[in-house]
């Protein structure tokens, strides 16, 4: 009985460090997106 319990408690960090891990790379790519941008926008200012 304990180890379907532990083997739950192991699910649930599991999936939880999954949703972690997505949120990390949209969160990455949205930052990558905003650096992108304002990078653009200053070398329009420069010419």
């Amino acid at each position: 009985m304990g180890i379907w319990i532990e083997l739950g408690v192991f699910a649930l960090v599991f999936v939880f460090a999954i949703h972690q891990w997505h949120d990390l790379k949209k969160e990455k790519a949205k930052r990558e997106a905003a650096r992108q941008q304002p990078a653009q926008t200053s070398e329009d200012h420069h010419d």
